[in-house]
C-alpha cells in the first residue's frame, strides 16, 4: 500500500504500519511505553494514540492488561485499528476515535488504573507549523492544550491511579503546575538527553491522582552513545 510504511518490533513479532507522509511515531513513544509497567488486570488509557504504537507495545509485553487508545484524527484511528487487528490484539486493545476532552470513565470500563500520553509539545503559534495537518495536530497545541490533556487524565483516573507522560523539558514547570492543579501529584521525574553532552530535550513524569507529596528524580536517560548509535538502554526497548 503506497500510503503507509511497515515497521516491526520484537524480532518481527509485532507489526506496525503508519502513514508514509502524515504523522509518524518517534522514539518518544517507545520510551514512554517502556516506562509504564501495568499489572495484570489493570486498564490503561493512551490519550492521543496515533497509529496505536503505545497500546500495541504494552499489550505485547503485558498480555493481562487491557489498553484503550484514544485518537481524535479519524485517519490515524483507522490505521491504529488496522494495526490492532493485524496483530490479533482486538481482545486486549480498543481504539476509540474521540476527543479526549469528552471521554468519561464509563466509556473505558470505569476509572482507569493508568493513563499515558505523548501529546503535542509545541505551543500552537510557536515556530513553524507543519503544512501537513496530521503532523501539525500531533506536534502543536492546535486541537488540544497541555492543561486539557492533564485534566482528561485526571477525569479518567481512579484515586491512586498513575499518569505517565513524556513532554518537552523546557515546559516542565508548566506540566508540574497543571498536574498539581488537577490533584495529580508528581512522584517520579526523569530527564531525557540526546547525548551525555546535551541538555535534556524531554522529560518523563509520572504522577498519582490524590497522591502524597514527594518526588523521586531518576538518573537521566541518554538516547545516543558517542558513536551516534542508540545506547544499550534504548536498544533494550526494542527487545522482548
Amino acid at each position: 500500500m503506497d500510503g503507509v510504511t511497515r515497521d516491526s518490533f520484537f524480532n518481527g513479532r509485532l507489526r506496525l504500519k503508519q502513514p508514509r507522509h502524515g504523522y509518524r511515531y518517534s522514539i518518544d513513544a517507545v520510551i514512554l511505553a517502556s516506562a509504564v509497567h501495568p499489572k495484570p488486570g489493570e486498564t490503561v488509557v493512551d490519550l492521543g494514540t496515533g497509529c496505536g504504537v503505545i497500546p500495541l507495545i504494552l499489550a505485547f509485553r503485558r498480555p493481562g492488561v487491557h489498553i484503550w487508545g484514544v485518537e481524535l484524527q479519524a485517519a490515524l484511528a483507522a490505521v491504529a485499528e488496522e494495526n490492532v487487528l493485524e496483530n490479533d490484539m482486538a481482545s486486549r486493545v480498543t481504539i476509540m476515535c474521540a476527543d479526549m476532552r469528552d471521554i468519561r470513565p464509563e466509556r473505558v470500563g470505569g476509572p482507569a488504573d493508568r493513563v499515558v500520553s505523548n501529546p503535542p509539545y509545541r505551543r500552537g503559534r510557536s515556530g513553524r507549523v507543519n503544512p501537513d495537518r496530521q503532523r501539525a495536530l500531533a506536534r502543536h497545541e492546535i486541537a488540544v492544550h497541555l492543561p486539557e490533556v492533564v485534566r482528561a487524565a485526571r477525569t479518567l483516573l481512579k484515586t491512586g491511579g498513575r499518569f505517565t507522560m513524556i513532554y518537552a523539558a523546557g515546559r516542565i514547570a508548566e506540566l508540574l503546575s497543571h498536574m498539581r492543579a488537577e490533584r495529580i501529584e508528581p512522584k517520579r521525574l526523569r530527564s531525557i538527553h540526546s547525548s551525555e553532552e546535551q541538555d535534556a530535550r524531554l522529560v518523563l513524569v509520572e504522577g498519582i491522582r490524590d497522591g502524597r507529596p514527594g518526588t523521586v528524580v531518576s538518573p537521566p536517560l541518554i538516547v545516543y552513545d558517542g558513536g551516534g548509535r542508540y545506547t544499550e538502554e534504548i536498544q533494550a526497548m526494542f527487545c522482548v
